[in-house]
């Protein structure tokens, strides 16, 4: 597995927790989902978490990025006020262009954000990691939708 399943489960995940991976291939052409299948995606698993019996709690855990390799400072705001709205309409209205590369991983919170609507949403920090002097880095973020 990759790191954006190792890492969560080595440092985020007690190893008596049971998971359940899910990618979702953003990157790679040419099986990309369109932003408004990952928001259909995300409800899609929000229907099955709830329809679950018992009162057993279940995290959703999103791994990736938002601007890569150039950081796009206005689009990872927009992005993030989305989220706090509970909007993900909003990302999904963003051009399907702006997904390439690296910039693509915002699908993941885009699924994330649909399987965890109606929560709060908590942002905990927004870096814009720079890189070198022209712009190249990812736009990092960190987030959290609790009850």
């Amino acid at each position: 597995m990759g790191h954006a399943f190792g890492f969560p489960m080595r440092r985020l995940v007690p190893p008596t927790v049971p998971i359940v991976p899910v990618m979702i291939n953003t990157y790679n052409p040419p099986s990309q989902p369109r932003a408004s299948r990952c928001r259909d995606f995300g409800r899609v698993v929000r229907a099955a978490i709830d329809s679950f019996p018992g009162d057993d709690r279940v995290g959703v855990l999103a791994s990736g990025g938002l601007s890569h390799f150039l950081v796009l400072e206005d689009l990872d705001r927009e992005v993030l006020a989305a989220l706090e709205r509970g909007d993900v309409d909003a990302i999904c209205a963003i051009p399907e262009s702006t997904y390439v590369a690296g910039t693509s991983e915002i699908k993941n919170w885009i699924a994330a954000a649909a399987a965890c609507h109606g929560l709060d949403f908590d942002l905990i920090d927004y870096v814009p990691g720079y890189r070198t002097p022209i712009g190249s880095g990812t736009g990092l973020a960190f987030a959290l939708w609790t009850r």
